[in-house]
């Protein structure tokens, strides 16, 4: 479509679609009648026939793509507003009307799903986005962002882990006594072993004393 279009359908290019389909109308029927006539003059309305068909699909393709893309922007700001929001609900029910899925709507999707805390389920929707436009910088430092809470994370868990691992040996181990058992005396007499042996023997009982070492 060009502004050229507009100038062989005789509007401005601000011209209204109900304005424009209605020019287009007058000048179909003018023309298709015109190509009747004899000579030069009827093959000049059959090639302006075929030329105003031309320029009015052009244009027509044209604005129905441009009102897409201001739908689309307007569900996508939709969306935006949801998330910042906390709607998460709401922003996927608005994400799930788009029949067309392009970069911007994969990245608003990987945003829905890391406020959900769907980590993995973000980061595929993140790479889809950059697949599709690789060049979006925004795209770029949201992954950057994502890989290192990502990584920071595993790091975190894996510290855990190792508190947890420790906790758990450590309540294997062996307790220690809290004291030492002192040696008890044989028989309450207060006799080391020597004398006590010599006292078992059958001998005398001054034999038993003066054997004695002396230690009751």
């Amino acid at each position: 479509m060009s502004k050229k279009d507009y100038e062989l359908l005789g509007v401005s290019e601000d011209v209204s679609d109900e304005e424009l389909a209605a020019r287009y109308e007058e000048l179909k029927k003018k023309y298709s009648e015109e190509r009747f006539l004899e000579g030069e003059a009827g093959n000049e309305a059959a090639r302006m026939l075929n030329k105003i068909d031309v320029a009015y699909n052009a244009i027509v393709t044209e604005r129905g793509e441009r009102h897409e893309r201001d739908d689309m922007g307007a569900s996508y700001a939709k969306v935006d507003a949801f998330i910042r929001e906390g709607k998460m609900n709401e922003a996927q029910a608005v994400l799930d009307e788009f029949n067309e899925r392009p970069a911007e709507w994969h990245y608003l999707q990987s945003a829905v799903f890391y406020k959900k805390n769907w980590v993995n389920e973000s980061k595929k929707q993140l790479e889809i986005a950059m697949q599709m436009d690789p060049s979006n910088e925004k795209y770029k430092a949201a992954y950057t962002k994502l890989k290192d809470k990502m990584a920071g994370d595993a790091r975190r868990a894996e510290n855990a882990d190792a508190q947890r691992q420790k906790v758990a040996d450590d309540a294997q181990q062996p307790q220690g006594m809290p004291y030492q058992d002192e040696p008890q005396q044989m028989g309450g007499s207060g006799l080391c072993e020597q004398c006590a042996t010599c006292c078992a023997c059958n001998l005398a009982f001054n034999c038993c004393m003066n054997a004695c070492c002396g230690c009751r």
